[in-house]
């Protein structure tokens, strides 16, 4: 017995020494990686108008156009891509096209939203179809919409539609089931959804490039008491010290060959420093700025604009 207990006490004495031998010391290192540097974006006012459904899906006698769940659905849907990348100030403007027809646009047609910019979409193709396939112990099922999504972004200052996309989006949903074993599903409303906001997500990467792409620009407000008022405030991005260019607007030309007016590039004539900003509602932001180069005619505000400095 006193010889079984010596040689257990034995074994564990090698075990301990054994953990002992294999531990070693663990450092734990600190990596302090530099963030990359902030980048300030101005923000650019763009409005979606209209998004309407072209299509006769779903369009019943009782069927209201200014209520279309299709087109709200692809409106939001947009409407939220746009604001998630935190470069855009979204102004609420869709009932604005009842009084601005589409085929009235012209440089002023749209001067009244507040935006540089304006989105107008429409679902132009949208259907479902379900494809089965059934033998002696299975059967499968497959539930598809498809969906066909076009979107103008448009240039409030010239009237000019700057990019014109079209593209297609799916969704499916399969079930199968084996001897009455397996998933099972009946209609499924969200497929819609899923197949407009697939066909969206291919064109938002363009209308986002091509609004970046375009100038920032703000304008003059007034000038009061030696104070200069323009227009844009934090919820824009501009803050205090920010330095802008001033421009006089180019000439106002006729292009012979498509019949539309417009705007010869502008000329550089100084530079401002912003000083102060203020205002309750993005709406109604404004700034103070002052000139550190450069002068302008103060009773001719509206034949000048400002604009980013590109780096």
């Amino acid at each position: 017995m006193n010889n079984l207990k010596l040689v257990l006490i034995c074994c564990f004495s090698f075990i301990i020494i054994g953990l002992q031998a294999q531990k070693k010391e663990t450092k734990i290192e600190l990596q302090v990686t530099e963030s990359a540097p902030f980048e300030k974006v101005l923000k650019r006012k763009v409005a979606i108008v209209r998004f309407s459904n072209e299509t006769q899906y779903g369009k019943g006698i009782f069927y209201d156009k200014e209520n279309d769940p299709m087109a709200k659905q692809a409106l939001d849907n947009l409407s939220n891509k746009l604001a998630s990348t935190g470069k855009f100030m979204l102004l609420e403007r869709s009932d604005l096209d009842k009084i601005v027809e589409e085929s009235n646009l012209s440089g002023s047609g749209y001067d009244k939203i507040g935006a540089d910019y304006v989105i107008v979409g429409s679902i132009t193709e949208f259907g479902r179809k379900n494809i089965g396939d059934a033998n002696l112990i299975s059967r499968s099922k497959v539930q598809i919409a498809e969906a066909a999504v076009s979107l103008r972004l448009i240039d409030v200052a010239s009237g000019l539609i700057i990019y014109s996309e079209e593209a297609k989006g799916e969704a499916e949903l399969k079930t199968k089931s084996t001897l009455g074993v397996g998933s099972s599903a009946d209609f499924d409303a969200t497929l819609s959804d899923k197949a407009i906001s697939a066909a969206i997500s291919q064109l938002v990467e363009n209308v986002i490039n091509n609004l970046l792409d375009r100038p920032w620009k703000a304008y003059f407000l007034a000038v009061d008491n030696g104070d200069i008022f323009i227009t844009g405030g934090a919820t824009q991005g501009i803050a205090v010290g920010d330095i802008f260019l001033v421009k006089e607007k180019g000439k106002a030309v006729k292009n012979p060959q498509t019949g539309i007016k417009m705007e010869l590039p502008g000329k550089e004539v100084g530079k401002i420093e912003v000083t102060f900003s203020g205002g309750e509602t993005p709406e109604t932001e404004f700034s103070l700025v002052r000139f550190i180069e450069g002068e302008m005619d103060e009773n001719n505000l509206s034949n000048y604009y400002i604009e980013e400095i590109k780096k």
